[in-house]
């Protein structure tokens, strides 16, 4: 893993660009200086200045040592599967190597760029298994004019796409398929780290990944999937970010984290996920799920049709054993199914679940869960302190809101449900899983229901239906206060400070939310562009005030998970 240079070298990168950032250079380390130092300098000016300091104050080896740093030996390789040759260098696009098995027999060195050539199409995956360092990473990407590089696994591999036990490395702008047969998991992308301890700063963008035929059997297969584990050691991911891909008719999850360490006496989580501007539709299942992470953020992304396929509970966007995640400005549509069925869930031994500024509409579940079974010892501390904060909901189905098990402190507040002329729903579900849900605040929000909506807790099911009774006499710490009930509510609760309208008629507004077509991904750019302004209007429209988007954190050292 990653290791800074010794300290006097930092000394004399910190004179290399003292013009530039001397008021930050003592706050960042010497990774994050260089790569900084380059953003602002350029790399050219940025060695000009080392060489020059580096004759006056230091020796050839500390210059090497810096040189190695940047990435200054890097080289560049060339793959192209119709020109190529695997007799080749590599290092010129005319000896170019063609095929992916020859570039997997390469040493890759940090700073070592891969270009794959416009039009390629491989049928075998691509591995990456070295590592980058600091500011400069192996990175993976498209050359030359044409249609992007296209990896078709067909079931060869299990993957399409790998970085096995890899760091400081980022793919982007390929296109990935894997139909081959469901005889297993199947991946377009495996990001995997076991037993490597921290792996830092990798990256998967714009990237083209559907078709691919993973078992909807499994959870922990599908569009792309990030796992660490660490039987023998601790593992976890540190700044790892997915963004700006397109994941289309996948089996069974979309994007979905896995990791072994979410124990109380095994806490090990990664920090620093970042899950944004996505597109993913047709998934056979979950839609984005981070498990064992500390502070993730789940940030404009679109999930439309979720749960297209895969039996069980499916849910488009939610998080597993997580501290702090951060789901914000994200629409969810159209996922299929009631067994769960929501646009969005806190899930399962989880703190501090911050789910804020979403759209929710179409989904035949509902709104939102908030669900955990209550704390049963080390492998789960029940669902604590989620805030459902300032949604809109619309024409979501079966149950809007769903508090099942052992969840407590949970805060609902200042959200806009709307439920239409057609539909007879259940807007608030208590519902038992090994205990009832306790101390829930439902605050400020508006419930504007043409139809109609109902109010009570769980007294029996008929399979993913449930049947539910009026009241919550096993959770009576479930208060409303100053919340509008507008339209016709059944069995309403005690609100009282609440605003009460009998008589409502939905008025009219603008719902028509940009389309995407992922059969032409070269749109994505423009639709997300258009997607965030759209939500960004609607939102403010509904809340009634501007959107603030919310910063992630992480738990502090006192706010740590006790050990059992």
């Amino acid at each position: 893993m990653h290791s800074d240079i010794p300290y006097l070298t930092e000394i004399l990168v910190c004179l290399a660009v003292a013009g530039v950032l001397a008021p930050v250079a003592k706050r960042l380390s010497l990774s994050q200086l260089l790569a900084e130092s380059e953003g602002r300098l350029g790399r050219k000016e940025l060695l000009v200045n080392m060489i020059w300091l580096s004759e006056r104050l230091l020796s050839p080896i500390v210059l090497l040592a810096l040189l190695t740093a940047t990435g200054a030996s890097a080289r560049v390789y060339h793959v192209d599967s119709v020109n190529g040759h695997d007799g080749n260098d590599a290092l010129l696009p005319a000896t170019a190597w063609r095929s992916l098995g020859r570039l997997r027999e390469a040493r890759l060195e940090p700073g070592d760029q891969v270009l794959l050539a416009a039009g390629s199409v491989w049928r075998e995956p691509l591995t990456v298994a070295c590592s980058g360092r600091g500011p400069a990473p192996i990175v993976v990407k498209p050359a030359g004019v044409g249609a992007r590089p296209r990896i078709e696994a067909r079931g060869v591999s299990e993957y399409a796409v790998a970085i096995l036990n890899a760091e400081y490395v980022e793919i982007s702008g390929l296109e990935v398929t894997n139909d081959g047969l469901p005889s297993g998991p199947r991946f377009g992308v495996l990001i995997s780290q076991q037993d490597t301890g921290v792996a830092r700063n990798i990256a998967v963008r714009d990237m083209y990944i559907h078709d691919v035929r993973g078992t909807n059997q499994r959870k922990d297969n599908g569009g792309i999937v990030f796992r660490a584990l660490g039987g023998m050691r601790a593992t976890r991911f540190h700044n790892l970010t997915i963004e700006r891909n397109i994941i289309w008719r996948v089996d069974r999850s979309g994007i979905a984290g896995i990791s072994d360490q979410v124990t109380l006496d095994n806490w090990f989580p990664s920090e620093g996920v970042v899950i944004r501007d996505n597109y993913l539709e047709d998934i056979g299942g979950d839609g984005i799920v981070p498990r064992g992470a500390d502070g993730a953020l789940v940030e404009h992304n679109v999930v439309r049709y979720a749960a297209s396929r895969a039996p069980g509970y499916n849910v488009a966007i939610w998080q597993w054993s997580t501290d702090n995640t951060l789901i914000q400005l994200n629409e969810a549509a159209f996922t299929r199914g009631r067994w769960d069925g929501q646009g969005f869930d806190s899930d399962f031994n989880s703190r501090g679940t911050t789910i804020a500024y979403n759209f929710s509409h179409d989904n035949e579940g509902g709104f939102v869960l908030i669900c955990s079974p209550g704390r049963t010892g080390p492998e789960n501390i029940g669902n604590q302190r989620s805030v459902v904060r300032a949604n809109v909901s619309r024409h979501d189905g079966a149950r809007i809101i769903q508090l099942s098990g052992g969840i407590s402190h949970a805060r609902i507040e200042g959200n806009v449900i709307h439920v239409g002329s057609h539909q007879d729903v259940t807007m608030v579900a208590a519902t038992q899983w090994q205990g009832w849900p306790s101390d829930v605040s439902f605050t400020n929000n508006l419930f504007a229901i043409a139809g109609k909506g109902r109010y009570g807790h769980e007294i029996g099911r008929d399979g993913p239906n449930y049947v539910v009774a009026s009241g919550f006499p096993h959770s009576p710490a479930i208060q409303f206060q100053g919340n509008r009930f507008l339209g016709r509510h059944l069995d309403p609760p005690e609100d009282p400070r609440g605003v009460w309208q009998a008589e409502y008629r939905a008025a009219a507004a603008d719902w028509s939310i940009p389309t995407f077509d992922p059969a032409h991904p070269d749109g994505l750019g423009e639709f997300l562009v258009s997607h965030r302004s759209w939500m960004m209007a609607m939102l403010a429209r509904e809340l009634g005030q501007p959107v603030r988007l919310l910063a992630p954190r992480r738990s502090t050292w006192m706010e740590a998970r006790p050990k059992p």
